[in-house]
């Protein structure tokens, strides 16, 4: 499975960006899509996951309510709609996948098997 992050950029505080992860390689509708971040010098930390088919949504505590995540299996695509941005969302972001479920969204990253390049999302305050 490959996979393409896309749609980080600078924004301000308050502001809302959307991150896309487009799929190829395999069958990109059985598995579940991870996101994460890393900020420099921090660990790479969970945001949010989707399982197989959408019906199964997890956030981060720092991200819930402010952030929602979605996908289209037609278009081998998953979406992270990030609005309210703070400043400490800062970091660039990742989409992964899990091929070993389908409905329990793991939050450690250890748990996915592929990974995409990770697109930088900055906040400016």
């Amino acid at each position: 499975v490959q996979l393409q992050a896309s749609g980080g950029g600078l924004v301000q505080a308050g502001g809302s960006l959307r991150l896309s992860c487009k799929a190829s390689g395999s069958t990109f509708s059985n598995y579940i899509i991870g996101w994460f971040r890393q900020a420099p010098g921090k660990e790479r930390e969970f945001v949010g996951g989707i399982s197989w088919n959408g019906g199964r949504t997890y956030y981060a505590d720092s991200v819930k309510n402010r952030f929602t995540t979605s996908r289209d299996n037609a278009q081998n695509t998953v979406y992270l709609q990030m609005n309210s941005l703070k400043s400490e969302d800062t970091a660039v972001y990742y989409c992964a996948v899990d091929r070993s479920r389908m409905w329990t969204i793991a939050t450690t990253p250890d748990e996915y098997d592929y990974w995409g390049q990770g697109t930088e999302v900055t906040v400016s305050s």
